[in-house]
């Protein structure tokens, strides 16, 4: 049986990386992401989550355990994902600024036909930005390929004053929601 990590994530991958989980490969899914219309922000991120393990599990054998996983920052009653441009990208640090964001990551674990997906939902509280700042941090690159345009766990984090919950889940992954699913599946990491 291998564990399967269904994301192109690197941040997902270290934190796997980190476990030492045991049989890991990481197969990316290719499907489009086709967000529910009129979802909560839990049952969205479990959708997608769902539809990118499935997809890869459709490309695994049956004993194979598939993990899925989807992150978005939400703020103003809508989903930040991963910003097109830098403009966009400094609109939503703007928006950050010197306020609290919730982020939801769905997880789905399937194996053999059996499929769980759960999400889990973190509050962080960004300091008051400069525009100074928010140019400098989208100079680096990094907001590019995150959820709300940043990254707690690199430079990003000269940002977060508060994180109410799992600071996994901000990065991508809540382990230890991940931990419990992974047991009841009878896959012990530790």
């Amino acid at each position: 049986m291998h564990i399967i990590l269904a994301s192109s994530s690197p941040r997902r991958r270290e934190l796997m990386e980190m476990l030492q989980v045991p049989n890991l490969r990481i197969i990316p899914a290719k499907g489009e992401e086709v967000p529910p219309e009129h979802a909560s922000p839990a049952e969205l991120v479990k959708a997608l989550s769902a539809a990118k393990a499935r997809e890869v599990a459709g490309r695994c054998a049956p004993e194979d355990l598939v993990i899925g996983a989807d992150t978005i920052v939400w703020v103003d009653g809508r989903p930040f994902g991963k910003p097109h441009s830098e403009e966009e990208a400094a609109a939503m640090l703007r928006r950050l600024s010197g306020d609290w964001h919730e982020v939801y990551t769905g997880v789905t674990v399937i194996r053999g036909g059996r499929e769980r997906s759960e999400a889990e939902r973190s509050r962080v509280r960004f300091r008051e930005l400069d525009e100074g700042e928010i140019a400098r941090y989208i100079e680096t690159g990094e907001p590019m390929d995150k959820a709300g345009a940043y990254g707690a766990q690199g430079r990003g984090a000269l940002f977060v004053e508060r994180i109410e919950g799992d600071f996994f889940n901000v990065m991508g992954l809540p382990l230890c929601r991940l931990g419990i699913m992974l047991k009841e599946q009878g896959v012990n990491i530790l």
